[in-house]
Order: C-alpha cells, then structure tokens, then sequence
C-alpha cells in the first residue's frame, strides 16, 4: 500500500520536478533551454539555501535576545519592587 500523498497548496510536484530535470528524461532531450535552466536547482539556488538567505542574522539575533532576558531576569533586580508601596494603595 503506497503512503497517502499530501497535495501541496502551490500545486508543486517534487517528483515531476524530478523527473522532468533528469538528464535521462525524454523531455529533457526534446527541450533546449533544459540545460541553462538547471542553474535555478543546484548550489545557492537551491530550496534550502534560498531559506537559509531569507532571515540573516535572524540565528545570532535569537540567542543574543535569550541571553539578554536571562541576563536581566537573573542579575537585575527591581530595587523599589518591595518597598512597601504597596501598602499605601499607591501604584
């Protein structure tokens, strides 16, 4: 029994990508333009690098903000938080 396929949103087959970008395929032998269009999904154009391009610096931007609210919830205390303000119905 073969797995239940997804249908994707965007209607983008992988595997008729697959299939149509191998250099054995027929349509690949019929289209000239075949191979100066195989540059979109080698290298830097691939699917995950162009993921990786979108946010840079969206990694360090992640920990430097973790490690800034763990700073400030462990070392800097609100000094006039207890000071018994409270009392008075002050706020």
């Amino acid at each position: 029994m073969a797995p239940p396929s997804r249908t994707n949103l965007t209607g983008f087959d992988i595997r008729k990508l697959a299939a149509a970008s191998s250099s054995s395929s027929l349509k690949s032998l019929k289209d000239p333009w075949h191979r100066m269009e195989e540059w979109r999904y080698t290298g830097p154009f691939t699917r995950w690098n162009r993921f990786k391009g979108a946010f840079p610096g969206l990694g360090i931007a992640t920990v430097a903000f973790t490690f800034y609210c763990g700073f400030e919830y462990f070392f800097l205390k609100d000094k006039h938080r207890d000071e018994g303000h409270a009392a008075d119905g002050h706020h």
